[in-house]
């Protein structure tokens, strides 16, 4: 079975539509700002720490309790997509019986969501002003720019 499967999870936004994420490498929590914006332009590879300034790969950024909300409301489908895989594969054959086990009927609507708070700062970098990041107020002073890693006062 060569074939990718995708389950969209929601992770909420604050009201000024950013995402909380945190850094691998210092494990500080800032949030950068969703867009909807469908231009052209070629996703980046990699994102820099706002706070340390360590670049990591895109997939790199979520939070441990987004982390854990992603499996909990992942599970169930997962789970429910074997069960079918599993019974088509092996459902029709007159010498098996194949029943779905009932562990398996939770649903992900049963999994509390995520809230995000409205908490930090917009800080916006002089070099990707289109890119603001929000951090926490304590933090607010040198920071790195989210897709260039450069230097820039707050």
């Amino acid at each position: 079975m060569d074939e990718e499967i995708s389950i969209p999870v929601p992770l909420p936004c604050d009201s000024d539509g950013f995402l909380r994420r945190e850094c691998p490498s210092c494990e500080g929590q800032f949030k950068w700002l969703i867009t909807d914006d469908d231009s052209s332009a070629i996703p980046p590879d990699q994102y820099f720490c706002p706070l340390c300034g360590v670049a990591a790969d895109t997939n790199s950024w979520f939070t441990r309790e987004q982390l854990e909300f992603m499996q909990s409301y992942a599970a169930p489908q997962i789970e429910r997509m074997i069960q079918e895989a599993v019974g088509d594969a092996f459902g029709r054959i007159d010498a098996i019986e194949f029943k779905t086990a009932r562990s398996l009927e939770i649903d992900s609507d049963t999994v509390d969501a995520l809230v995000e708070p409205d908490d930090m700062l917009i800080a916006e970098p002089p070099c990707h002003p289109s890119e603001p990041v929000k951090v926490p107020e304590e933090r607010m002073g040198v920071l790195f720019c989210l897709l260039c890693g450069g230097l820039y006062e707050v």
